[in-house]
């Protein structure tokens, strides 16, 4: 039973990739919701100037904390961050040096390896439970998908203020990650609990 759990994992994670390639590459969803900057070059140029060789992650505007604020040195800046959303733009920015690589042969491995991961845990949950319709088991893999896609993108749009069509765009893709790969995982193990029986 473990060999073909394994084997329904990693043909699933396959087919997500593949989907996941699809998605982003033939299709608008991966470009839903982002956009360029106007006047590109003297944004990048102050960031350059200003974060240099720092990668990382900023929000904006910052709060003014040094490092280890005390209880009260935050509870004073939550109240005087509230002026400064008021007047200033804000928002999240994930930054890197110059230097970096698009789409390079190790971005798109640990893509593959994180979608395979993800397959095999689905193809073990669906290899566990005592589902054995096709239907029933694409139904648990398609809640599962609902479940990954909720807890990453909806507490994102709440928070940090992603575009909703980007948020909808990105739920679609992970959900129907989870419908392609349950798809082939519960071919896959078809008939394979009562083989386990017997």
């Amino acid at each position: 039973m473990m060999k073909r759990i394994l084997l329904a994992g990693i043909l699933g994670g396959i087919a997500m990739f593949v989907w996941s390639s699809v998605a982003h590459l033939a299709l608008p969803l991966g470009r839903v919701g982002i956009g360029e900057i106007p006047s590109e070059q003297a944004v990048l140029a102050t960031m350059k100037a200003q974060l240099g060789g720092a990668s990382g992650m900023y929000v904006f505007p910052g709060m003014g904390l040094g490092p280890n604020p005390t209880r009260q040195q935050q509870n004073d800046a939550m109240q005087a961050y509230a002026q400064k959303l008021a007047v200033n733009p804000s928002g999240l920015l994930i930054y890197h040096p110059p230097g970096a690589k698009a789409m390079t042969p190790g971005q798109l491995m640990t893509e593959f390896l994180i979608e395979l991961l993800e397959a095999v845990i689905l193809a073990f949950l669906l290899g566990q439970t005592r589902l054995t319709g096709f239907l029933s088991r694409l139904g648990l893999a398609t809640l599962v998908g609902i479940v990954a896609a909720v807890t990453t993108n909806l507490p994102y749009w709440n928070w940090y203020g992603f575009p909703g069509n980007y948020t909808a765009a990105y739920m679609t893709i992970q959900v129907v990650d989870y419908i392609v790969a349950g798809t082939v995982a519960a071919m896959v193990l078809k008939n394979a609990s009562g083989a386990a029986r017997a």
